[in-house]
């Protein structure tokens, strides 16, 4: 993710939108939510969405802000410096950074930590609305079931090297789920493999 953005180095050539990732039409088209939320401690809420809006140059944004503060119940925060938010809040606005710009392609890594029950399904909510408009939406993440119901394709790394790659539709033919699939190529351990040690784990009990 972090080569896509532009912010490593890397060996190759990764174009956005048949643009040169390191562009500036790349960027128009390119969202990007960190793990670790990167907030200015001098900057309020409101600031934040305003400096951001600056460098992409949007002179109508307010609205949308003003959704997305509402959306992730911020509302109330406008006016809250960046070091004063919680983590749950610094991830809230976090997200309403990322999506602020409406980008065509969003790169998210592990967007649901630290989020409450309801923000995350605000968030899904907003991914299945992102997948009907036609945008992209690449997620990292280790929490599996945060995932299960959203995902088109998943590729499965391990040690920087993909393990599989596989539509939702190519992994249903098979009967395996996601979760299988994962143990399966990242420790060996296939389906069969986990319902035997299920079966001795209870007969154990």
């Amino acid at each position: 993710m972090k080569s896509i953005t532009g912010f490593l180095k890397y060996e190759g050539k990764i174009t956005v939108g048949g643009f040169p990732n390191k562009t500036q039409d790349a960027r128009r088209l390119l969202g990007y939510i960190p793990e670790m939320p990167a907030l200015y401690p001098n900057l309020t809420v409101s600031e934040h969405l305003e400096f951001l809006a600056r460098a992409y140059r949007m002179s109508d944004y307010a609205d949308r802000a003003n959704a997305l503060l509402e959306t992730f119940e911020l509302s109330d925060k406008k006016k809250k410096f960046g070091d004063e938010l919680s983590k749950g809040m610094q991830q809230k606005l976090n997200l309403c950074l990322g999506l602020l710009t409406e980008p065509k392609l969003l790169l998210l890594d592990e967007p649901m930590i630290g989020l409450d029950p309801h923000a995350i399904k605000r968030l899904k909510d907003m991914f299945e609305e992102m997948r009907a408009e036609g945008r992209t939406l690449l997620v990292s993440t280790h929490i599996i079931d945060s995932v299960d119901m959203l995902w088109d394709r998943a590729l499965i790394m391990q040690g920087g090297k993909i393990k599989a790659n596989v539509t939702r539709r190519e992994l249903s033919e098979t009967g395996k789920t996601l979760e299988e699939l994962f143990f399966e190529v990242t420790e060996g351990v296939s389906q069969e493999d986990m319902r035997h040690a299920e079966a001795e784990g209870s007969g154990k009990e």
